[in-house]
């Protein structure tokens, strides 16, 4: 079997790596889509004076977990006051650059609801227009920076959208950790297990190769052991440095597989729950590690290389792992019914994300 591994990202990485901005985007006109704070922390101004009059259009008003009724207006705004842009900037976490992607897919009318009924069929299609998209991640976690997928949330209509198309790869990552020494402790714990998921589920994955393992095996070591120390010194630049590696890593692993079942489960977590993404997609890791287990003698490999050759001690190192960090790890402890889990289970499992899963078909 041939093995195929392929991101097409130009990936700047190191501290003040921000700097590349002013180069990436010389002679065109650009827009800023930015986390609401970082007016207050100053980056605005650092990238308006790195990118001058280029800079054309700013939006600020990114909410966690983009939803349909609030990217509505700043979708048809953005098309009508920044049309004429060549180049989108998403610097935040995964929700700025997931509302980054949603922006720069136009639609031949300028209105947003198309888009949503293009993705509402599950069918590709080629947008009426697209702008080009530099992601400059501000957390270490979402991997959003090396991968084409958003994912748009209705939240009135307990829907979620997975938007994937040619123009959502970045053209340029930009990782600089610098950015990231603000980030709250709750926060980064929250981003780092988000990325932990990343890559335990490119491993558990059908669509899993040799690269992406290798991807993945790395930034599973990193997080085990850094997360722990960065919660306790959140000014390290050392560690803040690690983690953006790791987290850039678990991207690359899992740009090429897609996630699996943690994944599909947490979206239904988010939906009826409010759970916070990254506690949503981890928090269940244990239980899927004891699904995964036994079922493709391939992928046992990997995680023994991981977790060691007994499954118990396997699920209990990464049970404590998040129990070190504050996560519980029962469905019940998120108000979850015994039957209501079981259920969510098996609807995530015949989810996209879902099939990924090995043990998906045999369940």
């Amino acid at each position: 079997m041939i093995a195929r591994f392929h991101n097409p990202v130009d990936t700047r990485l190191g501290y003040n790596s921000l700097v590349e901005l002013a180069s990436i985007t010389e002679n065109q006109k650009v827009a800023l889509v930015i986390f609401p704070e970082a007016r207050g922390l100053g980056l605005v101004d650092r990238i308006q004076d790195l990118l001058g009059e280029r800079l054309i259009y700013i939006v600020e008003d990114v909410q966690p977990n983009p939803d349909v009724a609030q990217l509505r207006g700043t979708y048809e705004r953005f098309w009508q006051e920044a049309g004429d842009c060549q180049t989108v900037i998403a610097v935040g976490g995964g929700s700025a650059i997931d509302t980054a992607k949603a922006l720069i897919v136009g639609t031949q009318s300028g209105r947003f609801d198309e888009l949503v009924a293009l993705l509402a069929t599950g069918r590709p299609f080629v947008p009426a227009h697209s702008k080009a998209l530099i992601a400059v991640p501000t957390t270490a976690g979402t991997g959003s920076e090396v991968t084409p997928w958003a994912t748009i949330w209705d939240t009135e209509g307990q829907k979620k959208y997975s938007l994937h198309l040619d123009c959502t790869w970045p053209k340029v990552a930009i990782v600089d950790p610098g950015l990231m020494l603000t980030v709250p402790a709750g926060v980064t714990v929250s981003t780092g297990l988000d990325a932990l998921s990343h890559a335990l589920e490119s491993i558990w994955n059908i669509n899993a190769n040799p690269v992406s393992d290798t991807f993945a095996i790395s930034a599973i070591e990193d997080i085990l052991e850094c997360l722990p120390l960065l919660r306790h010194d959140l000014g390290s630049k050392e560690l803040r440095s690690r983690m953006a590696l790791a987290a850039l890593k678990a991207g690359l692993a899992f740009s090429n597989t897609k996630t699996a079942l943690a994944h599909s489960i947490s979206y239904e977590m988010t939906l009826r729950h409010g759970l916070p993404h990254g506690i949503a997609c981890s928090f269940t890791l244990p239980l899927v590690l004891g699904l995964a287990w036994g079922r493709d003698e391939a992928r046992d490999r990997v995680l023994k290389r991981v977790f060691g050759k007994d499954l118990d001690e396997a699920q209990a190192q990464l049970r404590n792992f998040l129990h070190s960090l504050d996560v519980k790890t029962e469905f019940a402890d998120y108000g979850v019914t015994q039957e209501e889990a079981r259920e969510m289970i098996e609807f995530a499992l015949q989810g996209a994300r879902g099939r990924n899963f090995i043990g998906a078909h045999a369940a």
